[in-house]
């Protein structure tokens, strides 16, 4: 059956259906284009032999396609919302003018994430028209605010029924192009720390060793919160997070890194701390960051004692851990240890976790392989956040990561863009990834 799925998609032009959808802005946090997209988004729905419609969610609306097969329920997780083009003078051509250099196709959506669930798409419109129907039965999710945090998505997620297992396609493969399989995604809690001292900056000779001084206050917060071997000091931060699984454990030893040549790229000598954790493991870890550190002094650096310092901080979650439970026990902290400094929470993004022992995850795993000829890799949890959570949680199914997008995509940048023939064989992976699950029930 591959080979027919191959035949398929080489016989059709598929790179002008990618270009047309790339042309089509869908800018959320603008609104650029967005109700155009979702109509176009809903053509492409019907034209792979789902039944579509828009979900409203309060938001940007989510679209949503069906379609019934005797195989498990697998709902396909994409976004047609894509970020800002940002300045325009760094693109070598306009952003929604699609372009193709060197076998890639250059544009606002290309990777991120158009070209990667149009591959999904086009994988089930391949199975319909090649075995008039679908193995499995289906639901398509394309969400309208992936790109401003999804914060309406468990509206639509509520409206589609509970599936066996959900697949979705975003980001890159591996940095060595190597294809990969993701059971996970880190979450994320971003907060302030604001402490105040006297009502103005005061002069730190006239005033100095009289006047409250909040950066020093902020500072030692702080110190409080993690060691200086990188172990969080806060209670109740991460108690519930369960040990790594023996199946996460040997699919991170798995994973190729050089650590040496990573760290000279960033021109670091060493990883932080704490020591004796392999590089990948770190990434299935909660971390607990300082993202910036500053006095409201105009940035003029005056000899003054600040009225008030800011940390800017991020907290990045895994299993276990949900943004409220660590926001309380950083409040908590706060509340022993400095209770005059004032915690800020900001945007936030629950972890989502399915483990490598999950019954799907073989069959995956061997799908992808039977097209590309090599094993992919397994990746427990990626460093970053995507809102996966509110699927893995809402519908209480594993999720399964099949990046369709090469690792030099340049997502949320200038000249995004994504390799034809990566987004043709993730087609035929698509498909065979149907098949196979069909197979395994």
């Amino acid at each position: 059956m591959i080979k027919q799925l191959q035949e398929w998609v080489e016989a059709r032009d598929l790179d002008g259906e990618l270009a047309d959808w790339i042309s089509r802005p869908s800018v959320s946090r603008t609104g650029e284009g967005m109700a155009e997209a979702a109509a176009h988004g809903l053509r492409l729905l019907r034209a792979s032999g789902l039944e579509a419609r828009e979900v409203e969610t309060g938001g940007w609306p989510a679209l949503v396609g069906t379609a019934d097969g005797p195989g498990p329920h697998v709902l396909i997780y994409g976004h047609y919302d894509v970020q800002p083009a940002g300045p325009l003078e760094l693109w070598t051509t306009p952003p929604f003018v699609p372009s193709i250099r060197d076998g890639r196709m250059y544009g606002r959506g290309t990777g991120d994430n158009k070209g990667q669930h149009l591959a999904q798409l086009l994988g089930l419109r391949a199975l319909r028209d090649l075995t008039g129907g679908f193995p499995c039965r289906v639901t398509v999710l394309l969400d309208g605010e992936e790109e401003i945090g999804s914060p309406n998505l468990a509206a639509a997620v509520r409206q589609v029924g509970r599936p066996d297992l959900v697949i979705w396609s975003d980001g890159p493969v591996d940095d060595s192009g190597r294809s990969c399989v993701v059971l996970g995604v880190r979450g994320i809690l971003m907060f302030e720390l604001r402490a105040r001292g006297a009502n103005r900056p005061l002069h730190s000779g006239n005033w100095g060793g009289v006047a409250p001084n909040p950066a020093w206050s902020l500072v030692q917060l702080l110190a409080t919160m993690r060691t200086a071997e990188g172990i969080v000091t806060v209670p109740g931060f991460a108690d519930q997070v369960p040990p790594l699984s023996g199946g996460q454990l040997a699919a991170l030893a798995d994973l190729p890194v050089d650590v040496d040549a990573t760290l000279r790229t960033i021109g670091a000598t060493g990883m932080e701390p704490p020591t004796g954790i392999g590089f990948h493991e770190r990434f299935a870890r909660p971390t607990l960051t300082v993202n910036s550190l500053s006095c409201e002094d105009s940035g003029d650096h005056r000899a003054v004692i600040p009225d008030v310092a800011v940390a800017r901080c991020e907290a990045r979650l895994v299993g276990g851990q949900t943004p409220e439970q660590v926001a309380d026990a950083i409040r908590r902290h706060i509340a022993e240890h400095a209770p005059d400094v004032e915690f800020v929470p900001g945007a936030a993004m629950a972890p989502s976790t399915t483990l490598p022992e999950t019954p799907y995850t073989g069959t995956i795993l061997q799908a992808v392989e039977d097209v590309l000829g090599q094993r992919p890799l397994l990746v427990p949890s990626l460093g970053g956040s995507l809102p996966m959570a509110v699927l893995s949680d809402e519908l209480a199914c594993p999720c399964y990561g099949v990046p369709l997008a090469n690792a030099d995509e340049a997502n949320h940048a200038p000249d995004e863009n994504l390799e034809l023939d990566r987004f043709r064989r993730g087609i035929v992976a698509a498909a065979t990834i149907q098949l196979a699950l069909a197979a395994h029930s």
